[in-house]
């Protein structure tokens, strides 16, 4: 999208992902590392669900972009919706998520284009 090409969203975009921030994951972790008796997996997400279709939409809107969506087939043993339950970590080690999807795109896509910035200059 930033550098102006067409997006692929594969299958209709109704499909729905959970999300989470990176610094989410970091916290996640720091809290898991400094509490007492923690071992297995835990699901570490936003715990909410978004379409494929709406996520473009505010990245369009965050990048003040239009871009093109084509749509693809489909992708073999996609999961069609898709929200982790966050209970687990929460109860364990106190996770709760705090970084909105969009904020969290904001700071993405402008860190993004420094870096598109970046490696033109570099060419």
């Amino acid at each position: 999208m930033l550098r102006g090409e067409p997006v692929t969203i594969f299958g209709d975009g109704e499909q729905t992902r959970d999300f989470v921030n990176v610094s989410d994951v970091a916290r996640a972790n720091l809290l898991a590392s400094q509490s007492r008796g923690i071992s297995g997996a835990y699901n570490i997400s936003s715990g909410t669900q978004i379409t494929i279709n709406r996520l473009v939409g505010l990245m369009s809107e965050a990048s003040g972009l239009r871009p093109e969506i084509v749509y693809g087939p489909p992708r073999q043993g996609d999961v069609r919706h898709s929200r982790a339950d966050v209970t687990a970590a929460r109860n364990a080690f106190g996770f709760e998520p705090s970084v909105g999807l969009e904020q969290g795109l904001s700071e993405y896509l402008n860190w993004a284009k420094g870096e598109i910035v970046c490696s033109a200059i570099k060419l």
